[in-house]
């Protein structure tokens, strides 16, 4: 089971030996501690709770624990123990990789921009602020909006994960991992990096 947290930084690019150019998410990372081991005799399932990013000691009091982060992986221990640190050593460039982390907010949004809706009919004649309007919402027969129906509303600020990114190179010095393609979320965003 091979998991760290880490902070998104921006989007950048490498550039391959053969001329190709790839597209890379830095995400900056740091040894994270094991808090907690949860075992199925205790807890009832298995998990490892890790910390993530030192709070200054002025901060401690107040939060109760020493780390700004704490995220909890379900799955195999394989003999972890509490106090264990993790680093960046677990992966190398190459490996598949699983990214969670919470997408940009967007606000209120029409269904034009939630749900990619063309717009009601075309920008002929006889067509008055209908643009970008999501058309006929209700029918006859129950005489209302039907429940689950696609209409303006907030959009974004929602947990995503992201399956098979490929880590695409490791800078063990900085601490900072290229991942290959998009990750969810702004600068700064927590992400959970799963092996």
């Amino acid at each position: 089971m091979k998991f760290i947290l880490g902070k998104k930084i921006e989007m950048s690019q490498v550039f391959k030996e053969d001329g190709t150019v790839v597209p890379v998410t830095l995400v900056k990372t740091e040894e994270c501690n094991v808090v907690q081991v949860k075992t199925k005799d205790n807890d009832g399932y298995e998990a490892v709770k890790i910390g993530f990013e030192s709070l200054p000691e002025r901060k401690i009091k107040k939060s109760g624990t020493p780390y700004r982060y704490l995220k909890e992986f379900r799955g195999d221990i394989n003999e972890i123990k509490t106090g264990d640190k993790i680093s960046l050593d677990i992966f190398e460039p190459g490996d598949r990789v699983k990214v969670s982390g919470v997408s940009k907010g967007k606000g209120f949004q029409g269904a034009v921009k939630r749900w990619g809706f063309s717009g009601k009919l075309t920008s002929s004649h006889g067509n008055k602020h209908e643009h970008r309007t999501l058309g006929s919402t209700g029918s006859c027969k129950p005489s209302r909006v039907v429940k689950g129906k696609k209409m303006p509303g907030r959009m974004g600020g929602d947990r995503v994960s992201v399956k098979n990114l490929e880590i695409v190179s490791i800078d063990k010095k900085n601490n900072i991992i290229s991942i290959k393609g998009a990750i969810p979320g702004r600068r700064g965003t927590l992400l959970e990096i799963r092996g």
